[in-house]
């Protein structure tokens, strides 16, 4: 049973890293960088799950996780229908930043 934990968790930080790689990867779109956002926190939400039920603590920090990537999902998607709402895209590339 603790070789199942351990396969699964090894799959679920593979994953992450797979999420990281098209995070830093495809920076062109701004939905596209979201979704591998909330794809890695999922992976990291399941990792915990795995670490907190092979060892019998509570699921409570997992609630927690779980509200604060709610939030993150919010702001993110907040902040993608103002820059489409402004800027017509997503497109990093079409806003121009001013420097004074």
């Amino acid at each position: 049973m603790v070789k199942m934990h351990l396969l699964l968790y090894l799959m679920f930080m593979y994953m992450y890293l797979c999420g990281i790689f098209v995070f830093c990867s495809k920076r062109k779109h701004l939905l596209v960088m979201l979704l591998s956002l909330e794809f890695m926190v999922v992976c990291l939400f399941l990792s915990l799950m795995i670490f907190l039920s092979n060892f019998n603590y509570e699921f409570f920090f997992g609630m927690m996780f779980l509200t604060m990537a709610v939030c993150e999902g919010a702001l993110g998607l907040s902040v993608l229908i103002s820059m489409v709402r402004t800027h017509g895209n997503d497109y990093f590339n079409s806003f121009v930043v001013v420097r004074c």
